[in-house]
């Protein structure tokens, strides 16, 4: 059997494992950012979805602009060499690994996903420049250790890592079980590594109806947190400027309209 088979029969046994009577919000925000690795019942829910709450198409690109800017700066201003990139979902543009190998080629970088359809596309994340390294695990977030054990195949945790957790944390509905999460994937990196954070918040009466709505699908739920809760997840560790703060407002790109409008979804990168 080639290769090209291989993957064929791979990816027909990986789409077999799918779903696609239930939305899901990995194929939902691939269909608002433009993608199309999604099902009707997908649009169908994220249409629903900005019916009552339209704002969330710019809180999706809001998200993308932020993982890019943020990518940017550890790789081309700090010197950070190693991405873990928890909850990948489907790819779009500027992918971790396409940022940060702009800034800098030889970046390594590792993507953490447990959702068949993200394995089925994984073959394009793993491309990456010869200087550098992309590799994709299939770990579950909710098992820390699982994904810091795997990880270590490909990273060197002797040296700095950025820890990506871009909008995941709110599929841990507890509490405490997401600040454990977070301290024991923290814990696990050498000083000097970073953590890059967001989550959507509770900020916002139609975002929370909205969210209601697309639970009750039966789907995955997403806990929408305070912003005082979002910052509890930086806890220990040294946050860069301007600290924690709606996605558009963390280190904007220069523009002659001033500040960009707010969006119901806060992050911030910290040094540990």
């Amino acid at each position: 059997m080639s290769n090209e088979e291989f993957f064929a029969a791979a990816e027909r046994e990986l789409m077999a494992e799918i779903d696609t009577s239930v939305p899901h919000s990995a194929r939902i925000w691939n269909y608002w950012l433009g993608g199309k690795d999604n099902f009707v019942v997908d649009q169908e829910a994220g249409d629903e979805y900005t019916r009552t709450f339209p704002g969330i198409i710019e809180l999706a690109r809001a998200s993308r602009e932020f993982l890019g800017r943020a990518v940017r700066h550890l790789a081309a201003d700090q010197d950070v060499r190693q991405f873990l990139d928890i909850g990948t979902g489907l790819p779009t543009e500027d992918n971790t690994h396409q940022v940060a190998q702009r800034a800098a080629p030889s970046c390594k970088i590792v993507y953490v996903d447990n959702d068949p359809l993200v394995l089925v596309h994984a073959r394009a994340l793993l491309t990456s420049r010869p200087e550098g390294a992309t590799h994709y695990i299939d770990a579950d977030l909710h098992d820390p250790a699982g994904i810091v054990r795997q990880a270590a195949d490909y990273l060197d945790f002797e040296q700095p890592i950025a820890l990506m957790l871009m909008g995941i944390l709110g599929h841990v509905n507890d509490d405490e079980e997401a600040r454990s999460i977070v301290r024991h994937l923290v814990g696990a990196l050498p000083s000097g590594s970073y953590l890059v954070l967001y989550d959507g918040t509770a900020t916002d009466q139609a975002f929370i109806d909205a969210q209601q709505g697309y639970d009750d699908t039966g789907a995955v739920p997403y806990r929408l947190r305070h912003p005082e809760r979002v910052a509890d997840f930086f806890a220990g560790l040294e946050l860069l400027d301007p600290g924690v703060v709606p996605l558009p407002h963390w280190r904007p790109d220069p523009s002659p309209l001033g500040m960009p409008p707010s969006v119901d979804a806060y992050c911030g990168v910290a040094k540990k």
